[in-house]
């Protein structure tokens, strides 16, 4: 037999019929037989072949677009629709800050490190400059096509000013001078005058001059930079604009005025762009003293790093375009000609519109579990039994609530929390802030280099500092990622451990956009490990033995591929075998080429990953039992997942984990198991929901494209998300 979903090798069998010789038939000849040599099994393929592995960057380039794609899903509210779009303008800037800027640093200092794949960051970049000007393309047809048209439709206009009435015109003239003009700070270019620092992504304005001015100077060129404190877009009052929601772009406006700028000068062209630079830390933890001094440091040289993209207005001319490449050492694959506002993440704030409620999702409200609408005190629930969440279907508050408690409680001695991106001034930190106050012994172990929240974690850690708190700034070299809380209560003469632990951060906002579990438990095992691992952060020592907690960079990788191999194991010995995985990005080689090996056997793996994935799925031979989905809806899709059929004594873990390098071998995270049948029951169910939804899910494909499902034959349409909000949450009245 050959690997399960293969075709069998045909048989081929000849029936032969003796037949009786005649006694007087002359013998027949000897011949002399020869042996038939088998032919050479084929060699079994190369796992490290190239061709087997996609490129992260181009996957995550694939992730963004299917979440462009959702702007043309007639199924979302309007406005949902618009925030797709615009979250993939906020995607791309990120991708480009730093991923496009990781390659362009390794080609720049003659560095170039091919992964997996084998392609070189040269070559990576010359695809991603391909792919990504095709998609902005279609981005701003989408907006300007389809979008704002529907919008319009709804009282809801942007207003061009070719379009502006005599009326219009007036308003925004005196918006003008009243409200703009007073902040703006033109700069003329001349030898004196070099052409500005600029910020990252900040709406700047190329003009073009004609005249001599009061200095007799005429150099023909100009810069306006948009302070950061303008709105891009302004609410036109409906007495001017007519009825429903109207709004002029801030770059409408500078356009139509840029004359009043330049007084007794000709203003032949002005033309929007924006310039993204590298926005990645590189704080050397080895070579400082103060890691919060040297952030601090270092997020002002983030707004000036160096260029990575241009965008311009597609009216920009040539000459100007190319005066500007030239100013940022930028090549003509790095500009981004676009048919609208360069900066379209600006356009958030409308997105939410008291008056357009029709345009939007329809609010829920998460649900409490029974166990805890009732009770008074939330130990003595998670004191009897583990309590399972799943955000934001459920509601966060049972986690704020159980740290409220404890800060007012008497019997708790002491808290002690990890702090990835939670927010200065959210409720956890409220919550630690009045423990210490009271006088628990608080600890909190704050992950300063959370990109792009690192002076929001700089704020909290001296917030903390102030009430009393210790802070503890995780581990050199290893970013703390774990997501763990841990209080210590006296109950009856006796100290008891209980403890939170989830896939997602302590942060109230993200836990109504981002699917997580939450797990309440005072199992003495589980707790014990937490305390342990509490231990190694903040003090000093050699690894400590765990009972169920599995954890990286020491013993999470191991298990994983142990458990792959177990799999593979029972595979070979023709048992049932079954791998389901959820996470947010695979792209560690190891993890791959063990999930190969495992399909090669005949493990079947199910695989919902998020975001980026390198695996290349249903190559025979060696993935064709792999099959790899992607969910894309109204959530992030957030929580990691890990199931192991073993042999029908089913293993189930959540994750802070995905199957990334740095998770696994470069930073501090938990995975801890899902236990009682109960419990197990239900998490299975919910990834049955993932792996049979056929509207929001996304299939790769061999060559590292991604198809959509859709409902064939007599099929209903299966949407989890939506399953999930039916079944945990209820809609709010609006």
């Amino acid at each position: 037999m050959t690997n399960q979903g293969l075709s069998e090798r045909e048989l081929q069998a000849a029936a032969v019929e003796a037949q009786p010789l005649e006694e007087l038939a002359p013998p027949a000849p000897e011949v002399e037989k020869t042996e038939e040599v088998p032919a050479p099994p084929a060699p079994p393929p190369n796992l490290d072949d190239n061709s087997l592995y996609i490129h992260r960057e181009l996957s995550q380039l694939q992730f963004n677009i299917r979440v462009l794609e959702q702007a043309l899903d007639e199924s979302y509210p309007l406005l949902e629709r618009l925030k797709f779009l615009l979250i993939f303008s906020s995607n791309l800037d990120e991708f480009f800050e730093i991923r496009v800027a990781g390659l362009k640093k390794q080609v720049t200092f003659a560095r170039e490190q091919a992964g997996a794949d084998g392609l070189q960051p040269h070559q990576a970049l010359a695809r991603i400059s391909e792919l990504v000007h095709e998609q902005v393309n279609r981005q701003y047809s989408i907006l300007n096509e389809v979008l704002l048209p529907e919008l319009a439709k709804h009282q809801v206009r942007f207003i061009r000013r070719r379009n502006w009435t005599t009326k219009i015109k007036a308003w925004v003239r005196r918006f003008f001078r009243d409200e703009i003009a007073p902040i703006i700070t033109p700069i003329g270019l001349d030898p004196t005058h070099p052409f500005p620092l600029l910020v990252n992504k900040s709406l700047n304005f190329i003009v073009e001059l004609e005249g001599i001015d009061a200095f007799g100077r005429d150099s023909g060129l100009a810069i306006i930079p948009a302070p950061r404190l303008l709105p891009r877009v302004i609410r036109v009052p409906e007495d001017v604009g007519g009825p429903g929601a109207n709004y002029v772009f801030l770059s409408s406006m500078i356009h139509a005025h840029a004359d009043d700028l330049f007084h007794g000068m000709k203003v032949n062209g002005c033309y929007q762009f924006r310039l993204t630079r590298n926005a990645d830390l590189s704080v050397d933890t080895e070579d400082v003293e103060d890691l919060a001094r040297a952030l601090r440091g270092e997020l002002i040289s983030r707004r000036y790093g160096d260029a990575v993209r241009l965008e311009v207005a597609d009216t920009c001319p040539k000459h100007l375009a190319d005066f500007l490449l030239k100013q940022f050492s930028l090549s003509e694959s790095e500009l981004y000609r676009v048919n609208g506002p360069v900066n379209l993440t600006r356009l958030f704030g409308i997105t939410g519109l008291d008056s357009h409620p029709e345009l939007q999702y329809m609010p829920f409200t998460p649900a409490i579990p029974k166990l805890l609408q009732n009770s008074e005190n939330i130990f003595s629930v998670v004191g009897k039994q583990d309590i399972l969440l799943l955000h934001p279907y459920e509601s966060f508050t049972p986690v704020v609530d159980l740290l409220r408690e404890a800060a007012k409680d008497p019997c708790v001695l002491a808290v002690k929390q990890t702090l990835y991106r939670s927010g200065a001034n959210s409720e956890i930190v409220d919550a630690l802030v009045e423990a210490a106050r009271n006088g628990k012994e608080v600890t909190a172990v704050i992950e300063l280099r959370a990109r792009f929240d690192e002076e929001s974690n700089l704020q909290l850690a001296s917030r903390l500092q102030q009430a009393g708190a210790v802070v503890i700034y995780g581990v050199v070299g290893y970013k703390t990622h774990a997501k763990m809380m841990l209080i210590l209560r006296r109950e009856n003469g006796e100290l008891r451990r209980y403890a939170h632990l989830g896939t997602g951060n302590y942060h109230a906002g993200n836990a109504r956009l981002y699917t997580d579990y939450s797990l309440l438990t005072s199992d003495d095992a589980l707790c014990e490990d937490v305390s342990k691992l509490f231990s190694q952060l903040i003090g000093m020592g050699k690894t400590m033995r765990m009972k169920k907690l599995l954890h990286a960079p020491f013993t999470l990788k191991k298990a994983l591929l142990d458990m792959i191999a177990q799999e593979t194991q029972h595979a070979s010995e023709g048992k049932p075998a079954h791998i389901i995985l959820k996470i947010n990005s695979l792209t560690d080689a190891k993890m791959i080429r063990a999930l190969y090996k495992a399909s090669q056997t005949g493990v079947r793996i199910d695989l919902i990953v998020r975001g980026m994935c390198c695996l290349r799925p249903g190559i025979l031979g060696v993935s064709h039992n792999i099959q790899v989905r992607s969910i894309i809806g109204r959530f992030l899709e957030h929580s990691r997942v890990f199931y192991f059929l073993n042999g029908g004594d089913e293993k189930l873990y959540l994750s802070s984990a995905d199957w990334m390098e740095r998770n696994l071998d470069r930073r501090v995270e938990t995975c801890f198991p899902v236990e009682g049948k109960k419990l197990v029951t239900r998490v299975k169910k919910e990834l049955e929901g993932f792996l049979t939804d056929n509207t929001q899910s996304w299939v790769l494909q061999p060559d590292g494209s991604y198809l959509r499902n859709s409902p064939s034959g007599n099929q209903n349409p299966r949407n989890v998300q939506n399953a999930l909000l039916e079944r945990l949450g209820s809609p709010t009245a609006r």
